[in-house]
């Protein structure tokens, strides 16, 4: 049954027993609550993120979103993306709608550099026939884009655009796994044609830095790439972000070096990587952009990947950041895939936005109602995005349950689809999924939890915040629709609280650099009914913005640190009842 204002107002409250009507108010509060939207949210982001179509040649299909500038303009903000075919736009950083424009690079515009000057948006960006310029509008909502009637003697690569306070306008350029990133000042009275030559600015120093250095664990003997600039001005000091080492790595960052000018001379900044997140269900945290809510609070939107179509099958995150009292740029991501609060009002001046609801679905008995050779459906409770569930078919009565194994309160899921032997590419109007979640506290007794069976929009990365918080054993999800050829989920991740009690702090924390002073081993005891570590690091002990989510791992063997300063060290133990009382700060010469 459909409830609207007609509906509430036709109810008619005679002798009615107080659990109706108890019933009735709870009823109306989730009503109430809906009617307000979600008060949090869940990485990777759900948004209807665009089918490539560069390898449509070779049938290879998958969706990815990759190398976010999200830019304020009129009040609102503008999100565009690699390959996209278009952008997004936002009210307020807490919901995205996506924007066909009238005229745009809709094959290629890989990572598009933008930034708002006056009264229009700027654009720097590559056609599909290799023309270098800069376009814009003073209607993105429209997308009405005007390029320059000349175009840049230039070789985009991951462009970022800034536009000072004197209202000059720079480019940084060129990056790549041989040459400096560089910057000119554009002549905005001429065209944005350069004004002087291009200087070079920063070069990668993996000798230096280690988690510049390539591969999975920086580890690799190939030089790693310099990509994803980003300028921030604060407080009169110029943040110049950079990415490393590569796109495709679970330990793709974001470094930062600081200046009193936009084009340098720049210092290295030692607390690099701000932005790093190599663990959890979806890794990667570079080549982003960090920009300021409307209610004063900063974020940093990064790539994440997945990588299992093509290597460059990737996400975009959403994580907290900011400037501390010395000016350090940092951004959170503990915890970075689990639900946060939304920018608003009510949460300007939250300590954390971290809301506590821990992973109930973890490793839990998992049951489907078909399975397509390997593809079992324990790999949608595994916490990783790389390893998924198949069913038989894709047609309306398949389904996926898990177990709690205790009766937990239930605040919030995400459904992570998967484009398994996907045959879309493009963006195509007929893309959606609908779906039923059931839930129950005894597997034969099914209510609803969550009902789209008549949704109309692409949610690949759905999550969904509870009205109000449900306690439940099982979850069920049942298929009535998905676009692609195969119903493939990669992640059933349920969030809220267990019953039991949280774990107890880790003892026998070890840190343990090596000659290779970028290395270093860290080991504890196993802590029982633990489900993971976080483990925090920092060039100072009160800055411990880094952070690792280890699964049932004891150890680690951390290959990111850079070669100069000394680090401190902290570790936790959580589970779905909660987290743990840190060890105590370890400094590491």
């Amino acid at each position: 049954m459909k409830y609207n204002h007609r509906t509430i107002r036709s109810i008619k409250f005679k002798v009615q027993p107080k659990a109706i009507l108890a019933g009735f108010i709870l009823w109306l509060l989730q009503v109430t609550a809906l009617a307000q939207g979600q008060q949090t949210y869940c990485n990777p982001i759900n948004i209807d993120y665009t089918y490539s179509i560069v390898h449509a040649s070779r049938g290879v299909s998958f969706r990815s979103g990759a190398d976010p500038a999200v830019v304020p303009f009129r009040g609102e903000y503008y999100m565009f993306v690699t390959r996209s075919q278009g952008y997004w736009h936002s009210r307020d950083l807490r919901s995205w709608q996506f924007i066909r424009p009238q005229s745009w690079y809709f094959e290629s515009s890989n990572a598009p550099g933008a930034w708002p000057m006056g009264d229009s948006v700027l654009i720097a960006l590559g056609n599909p026939a290799s023309v270098q310029s800069v376009i814009s509008t003073d209607n993105p909502t429209v997308g009405t884009w005007r390029g320059a009637p000349s175009v840049l003697p230039l070789t985009l690569h991951d462009p970022a655009l800034f536009v000072d306070d004197d209202g000059k306008v720079y480019l940084y350029h060129e990056p790549s796994n041989t040459h400096p990133l560089q910057g000119v000042e554009l002549n905005l009275k001429h065209y944005f044609l350069p004004v002087g030559e291009n200087k070079k600015l920063i070069t990668l120093n993996p000798e230096q830095h280690g988690w510049e250095r390539f591969g999975e664990t920086h580890q690799d003997s190939a030089a790693g790439f310099l990509e994803g600039a980003w300028m921030t001005k604060y407080n009169n000091k110029y943040y110049l972000q950079y990415a490393a080492p590569g796109t495709e790595w679970s330990v793709y960052g974001d470094g930062v070096y600081t200046s009193d000018s936009p084009l340098g001379p720049f210092t290295y900044q030692e607390y690099s990587p701000f932005s790093y997140k190599p663990g959890g269900f979806i890794r990667g945290a570079g080549h982003g952009s960090t920009v300021q809510d409307p209610y004063g609070n900063w974020w940093h939107y990064a790539t994440m990947v997945i990588g299992v179509n093509f290597n460059f099958e990737r996400r975009i995150g959403q994580f907290p950041a900011g400037f501390d009292r010395d000016g350090q740029l940092y951004a959170n991501t503990a915890y970075g895939d689990y639900p946060h609060y939304l920018p608003s009002q009510e949460n300007k001046n939250r300590q954390s936005l971290f809301t506590g609801w821990m992973l109930l679905s973890y490793k839990k008995p998992v049951r489907a109602s078909s399975v397509q050779e390997k593809y079992g459906p324990e790999n949608t409770v595994d916490e990783s995005i790389k390893s998924f569930w198949v069913a038989q078919t894709n047609k309306p009565g398949e389904w996926l349950e898990v177990d709690l194994e205790q009766v937990s309160e239930v605040r919030a899921v995400q459904l992570n689809y998967h484009d398994h032997k996907s045959n879309i590419f493009g963006k195509p109007d007929t893309l959606y999924h609908q779906y039923l979640l059931e839930y129950s506290l005894d597997g034969k007794n099914w209510k609803t939890l969550v009902d789209k069976r008549e949704n109309r929009q692409d949610v690949p990365n759905d999550y969904v915040e509870l009205p109000q918080p449900q306690k439940a054993r099982y979850i069920r999800f049942t298929n009535h629709h998905v676009p692609t050829p195969h119903l493939a989920i990669s992640g059933l991740r349920v969030f809220g609280r267990g019953a039991g009690k949280k774990p107890a702090s880790p003892s026998r924390f070890s840190v343990k650099r090596d000659a290779d002073r970028r290395q270093a081993k860290l080991a504890w005891q196993p802590v029982k009914g633990a489900q993971g570590y976080h483990v925090y690091y920092g060039i100072a002990p009160d800055k411990l913005y880094n952070s690792v989510l280890l699964y049932q791992d004891t150890a680690y063997e951390l290959n990111a640190l850079n070669v100069a300063p000394a680090y401190y060290f902290q570790v936790e133990a959580f589970n779905e009842n909660g987290i743990s009382k840190r060890t105590k700060v370890i400094k590491v010469e």
